[in-house]
């Protein structure tokens, strides 16, 4: 549910970012109007299983696209194939010293890159990713996208590294504020989103885990929560944020509002995202899949 286009659009600017997201449903007042305690008690456990489910929708992400990989003559081992194709190996000299022990050591031993992304989600799926890494022995090494990004990794025990080192990331996993029915996205809610899309952009899978809320914004200069002035990005640019009154075409958005002298980038994600995996209000967990993947 949710998939609507949201009405805010984010961008960076020496000082932007934009934001689409829809208006607070009718149904919020409603509850606030009802009955004091058994609303309250409601909404705690909607509240939980709300969690429970972005949990759940965070280990679903790293056990289906964070796996052991191996490339070249071994990969159709990887597939199922060892007792068919390890003798011919061994024949032809390609795996002298076989064995499926070994296979899965050398398997183990090729990194695995994944790019770990800002979002309040994300924390789940790097606590599975950590716990993974613990209990099968993975080398899997991690590019974040912000400075907490980076610190969650380190706080995990994962292996940091940078574009620099792995400028091809085999998944990068990161939260979004909306999503429409195309899986495009708005993002930029923790103020990073111009390293979001680059690591993104690295990425041979992008994987988002979202929930089911959203609320509505201004196209105004974001201002932090202790009143101690706008927003800084970690590249030292301002956050702006933007309200769209109905949906458009977010491509065309999204190149115009990066045409403005100044912007840097926009949290408009436009078809990069391979599959969503949203933690219901119910403690479901939906997925879908982008057509254009």
């Amino acid at each position: 549910q949710h998939l609507t286009p949201y009405k805010r659009v984010k961008y960076e600017h020496s000082a932007c970012a934009g934001f689409l997201r829809r208006p607070a449903s009718l149904g919020r007042k409603i509850f606030a109007e009802g009955h004091v305690f058994s609303c309250r008690r409601f909404c705690c456990r909607r509240r939980t299983m709300a969690e429970n489910a972005k949990k759940l929708a965070g280990y679903a992400a790293v056990d289906n696209h964070v796996q052991s990989t191996c490339s070249g003559p071994l990969e159709p081992l990887v597939r199922g194939q060892v007792s068919a194709e390890l003798q011919t190996l061994t024949q032809l000299g390609l795996f002298p010293a076989a064995s499926s022990s070994r296979i899965h050591a050398l398997v183990r031993a090729n990194n695995h890159a994944v790019g770990v992304g800002s979002g309040t989600t994300v924390v789940y799926a790097v606590d599975r990713l950590a716990e993974r890494v613990r209990q099968e022995k993975l080398n899997i090494v991690c590019v974040p996208t912000s400075f907490q990004a980076r610190q969650l990794i380190l706080q995990n025990g994962l292996t940091l590294t940078d574009l620099d080192r792995h400028p091809e990331l085999d998944v990068a996993i990161d939260g979004a504020d909306e999503v429409d029915a195309d899986l495009n996205l708005i993002k930029g809610g923790g103020g990073c989103l111009t390293q979001e899309k680059i690591v993104a952009g690295c990425a041979k899978r992008f994987i988002v885990i979202a929930d089911y809320s959203c609320d509505n914004v201004c196209r105004v200069i974001r201002i932090s929560d202790s009143d101690q002035g706008p927003v800084v990005t970690d590249n030292s640019n301002f956050i702006l944020d933007w309200k769209f009154d109905r949906d458009h075409n977010w491509k065309e958005v999204n190149t115009a509002i990066k045409m403005i002298p100044g912007v840097v980038e926009t949290g408009l994600f436009i078809g990069m995202a391979a599959r969503v995996y949203f933690g219901m209000q119910d403690g479901s967990v939906k997925i879908k899949d982008s057509p254009h993947h």
